[in-house]
């Protein structure tokens, strides 16, 4: 352990090795890098989707308010015509986890195993892009599910009508479904917690090392922080794109390692981290920061150092 440790806070790992990956035109390289690519983006190419339709989601607050405070057969089946093709939403949004959960170990596996995580990213560059691109829906999703009370008032409604509704309506989720979609959207975080629960089950699971994957997820968060300090990308939206990445790599690894992404010997260069979050001027980096403040586990740990929780504060 000890011998890990020290390679992975070496100089060079910290600063992410300086190496440049192509999140603009990067393609898969080899046959088995084709494989994987394809079956994740199977899944990826919904996200966009996804995320529209959560960004438009409006919710039935109005209808839910007047079968509450003036219930009538009318109000009610009003309420309950406006909550099904909602919640028929929410439903796709649960399934696209449950999705993640499928595809995500297997960029794991191709970014994370074997002793060079430089080396394994920097040559599978398309896949990094697709780690990158799990993060970049994560955070997206979570950060407009947070500011959307509607999505769990809407479905807290759903549930306490449904034995009433069972009698007259065709239900399609029903209480075993509509329990776990209820666990899931009761989370501030679902798609981040979905893929720290994802890992940590894979983990216990798999031969592929815990610290295989913190060293893997550690260098990538260190690369992205890299190629914005050293403004690699142009684009607001490429460079927004990395710091998700990043903002990404670093939550998922203080969930999975058992000291965290904060303490003073970590392999990610955290210092770094927030340091280009706050000076990147393009666009807005609040939510992120905000990640990291709130979704974290181990930033208030004793073994903290005090300059980055200032950092934070």
């Amino acid at each position: 352990m000890g011998a890990w440790l020290s390679k992975l806070v070496s100089s060079d790992d910290r600063k992410g090795a300086d190496i440049i990956l192509d999140f603009e035109k990067a393609k898969p390289e080899s046959e088995e890098e084709r494989q994987i690519y394809e079956a994740v983006a199977a899944v990826l190419d919904k996200g966009p989707e996804v995320l529209d339709q959560l960004f438009g989601y409006t919710g039935c607050e109005e209808y839910i308010r007047k079968a509450i405070t003036t219930p009538s057969s009318e109000t009610e089946k009003s309420a309950w015509d406006a909550i099904l093709p909602a919640v028929d939403q929410l439903q796709k949004f649960y399934e696209f986890s449950l999705e993640l959960e499928q595809c995500f170990p297997k960029l794991l596996v191709a970014l994370c195993k074997g002793n060079d995580p430089t080396s394994t990213i920097s040559t599978q560059q398309a896949l990094a892009k697709q780690l990158a691109d799990v993060f970049d829906f994560v955070l997206r999703f979570d950060d407009s599910k947070m500011v959307n009370p509607a999505i769990q008032n809407d479905f807290s409604y759903y549930r306490r009508s449904l034995n009433r509704m069972k009698s007259k309506n065709k239900i399609k989720i029903r209480d075993e479904l509509a329990n776990k979609m209820s666990l899931f959207f009761a989370y501030p975080t679902p798609m981040m917690r979905c893929l720290s629960e994802t890992t940590v089950k894979f983990l216990s699971q798999n031969n592929l090392s815990r610290d295989d994957v913190t060293n893997g997820l550690a260098q990538m968060a260190n690369i992205c922080q890299q190629m914005v300090e050293n403004k690699r990308f142009t684009s607001a939206q490429t460079n927004m794109f990395c710091l998700r990445a990043m903002t990404g790599c670093i939550i998922l690894v203080d969930h999975v390692h058992q000291s965290g992404s904060f303490y003073k010997k970590s392999p990610i260069n955290v210092k770094a981290c927030i340091t280009v979050l706050k000076n990147f001027l393009d666009s807005p980096t609040d939510g992120l920061l905000n990640a990291l403040r709130f979704t974290t586990i181990h930033l208030n740990d004793p073994d903290t150092p005090a300059n980055i929780k200032a950092l934070l504060a």
